[in-house]
């Protein structure tokens, strides 16, 4: 496959957490997570969030993000998320299936909540007829590029608590946020009041499996359980753990997620910074992480699949994708933007 901008999924996987996988491939460990592999990734878990946190490895950003909701709700429950997230648009209806709770979703401007948005779904409580607002769902940084300040998110979370509610954050680009940001991981989520989170990395140089951390400890409840019942838990839990353990690894330095994150943010502002002022396009959103979305003519980005795959992500509006990755570099920038300027 071409190398291209259509997800930062499509990338390959860090050399580092390579071999992280072939340092846990010697003798024999213990099965489902009871190896010494996930004791010490563990560990790292609850320094970079918090003592109270603990971690529970999947297979996948669907499963994180289900368990999580999982920890919180019941069937009679609803979750508020805007329109545009993961959990409503891309899963498949997974957390109706498998939690059976209700999704109350929001249209808005730029893929944020905001305190007043969320309002109009908080009524009802206590009727029996209505499905109970339980929790406020946030992805950060959201579907569209954009994302939330700590203050922003804080808000929200206060706003969540104040109505006996949790907050969920959906971090599957997490490493993008916090470096856009300026910030650690424990202030952007611990610190602001988020309840539980899925924390991504395969996005960001892992080669697979996501992470549900479990930051109220009161949602800590029977969810070793519920992992297994969802088909998440992995036999060979230590090869998930030991990339997690190369990806938040402080001790030679920067970690690998901070320098993935800072080279894939870096490359779509330039890719930014290369069409912004080519007649024709149409930047939709800041950049402020690594993806650029634009508006095309429809017979230019259409002939431009021809030679690279992206997402069209509103075709009722000709409104495309494109995604940077950890191993983007300035001729693949160069060789995409003269493919653009050719067909424009």
């Amino acid at each position: 496959m071409k190398r291209g901008f259509g997800s930062d999924n499509h990338s390959g996987v860090s050399p580092e957490v390579l071999k992280a996988i072939a340092d846990a491939n010697v003798d024999h460990a213990l099965a489902y997570g009871d190896d010494e592999y996930t004791a010490h990734v563990a560990k790292l878990f609850k320094e970079t969030f918090g003592q109270q946190a603990t971690v529970y490895f999947v297979f996948n950003g669907t499963g994180a993000n289900v368990l999580c909701l999982d920890a919180i709700c019941r069937s009679h429950h609803a979750v508020v998320c805007a329109d545009t997230a993961h959990i409503n648009v891309d899963e498949c209806g997974a957390p109706q299936r498998i939690v059976g709770c209700r999704l109350l979703t929001l249209p808005t401007p730029d893929g944020k909540l905001t305190p007043s948005l969320v309002q109009t779904h908080l009524h009802g409580f206590g009727f029996e007829h209505h499905s109970q607002p339980r929790a406020i769902s946030i992805t950060q940084s959201t579907e569209l590029g954009t994302l939330y300040t700590l203050d922003e998110t804080r808000a929200l979370a206060d706003l969540a608590h104040s109505h006996g509610m949790y907050l969920h954050m959906d971090g599957a680009r997490l490493a993008n946020a916090a470096v856009a940001l300026g910030c650690s991981f424990r202030e952007m989520t611990t610190g602001c009041g988020v309840d539980c989170l899925s924390f991504g990395g395969t996005k960001n140089g892992l080669l697979m499996g996501e992470s549900a951390v479990i930051l109220n400890p009161r949602l800590d409840q029977d969810l070793k359980y519920r992992r297994k019942q969802m088909g998440q838990l992995c036999s060979k839990m230590r090869f998930v753990a030991a990339q997690f353990g190369a990806y938040l690894d402080e001790t030679g330095g920067t970690p690998l997620w901070r320098r993935n994150a800072e080279h894939s943010n870096r490359m779509a502002q330039r890719l930014y910074d290369a069409v912004k002022g080519i007649p024709g396009v149409q930047v939709l959103y800041p950049v402020q992480v690594n993806s650029v979305f634009v508006k095309l003519p429809r017979a230019v980005w259409t002939a431009l699949q021809q030679e690279y795959f992206f997402y069209d992500w509103n075709e009722a509006n000709d409104e495309v994708r494109w995604m940077c990755s950890f191993d983007t570099t300035d001729d693949d920038i160069s060789q995409f933007v003269a493919a653009l300027r050719r067909h424009l």
